[in-house]
């Protein structure tokens, strides 16, 4: 059975119309759903799926603690010797996730590590992504690490800068280089 990753921001918690529809197309063809127990986009996806009655999901928490499950659905807990509940702590659970998905389907602000670390893992299993770039309200199909690229040079260069050190540059000739290696 197909599985797509639910995922995105925590400062995205709004689901419009179009992200709804994009959802109900997924919901229409039985497919199972991996999504996290965060506030923001993780919730909102949880509140959507019990609210459509949607039963074949699958809430993924980090540590003992779950956050969030909004429906009661099965959940898994990935294990991390984190001390502090940081970037590395929830990327565990994260990776995780990206590992049994075939598709993502993400809600980004343009700024989230989290989010784009998780578009990441996606891209780099040769699995693809719908992304919903909040800011600029539209969606974007990322298939292979040059449409990331792309994607990226749309945010401003502030966060751009920020956005680096997850990935990493190559030794080609800045000519041939990818921002991803």
């Amino acid at each position: 059975m197909i599985t797509v990753f639910f995922g995105g921001s925590r400062s995205v918690s709004l689901l419009s119309s179009q992200v709804q529809d994009r959802i109900d197309n997924i919901l229409s063809k039985g497919l199972n759903i991996v999504v996290g127990d965060a506030n923001g986009a993780d919730r909102a996806f949880q509140a959507y799926l019990a609210k459509q009655g949607y039963t074949n999901v699958m809430i993924f928490c980090s540590g003992k603690v779950c956050r969030n499950n909004l429906g009661i659905w099965k959940t898994t807990f990935v294990a991390t010797d984190r001390a502090k509940f940081d970037f590395q702590h929830y990327a565990k659970k994260d990776a995780r996730m990206a590992d049994e998905a075939d598709y993502g389907f993400f809600l980004w602000n343009g700024k989230s590590r989290g989010t784009l670390n998780s578009i990441l893992m996606l891209l780099k299993h040769r699995r693809p992504a719908l992304v919903y770039l909040a800011p600029k309200k539209r969606f974007l199909t990322l298939k292979e690490l040059a449409d990331l690229e792309r994607m990226l040079n749309e945010c401003d260069p502030a966060t751009l800068k920020l956005l680096r050190p997850l990935v990493k540059e190559d030794s080609r000739p800045v000519a041939q280089r990818s921002l991803f290696g």
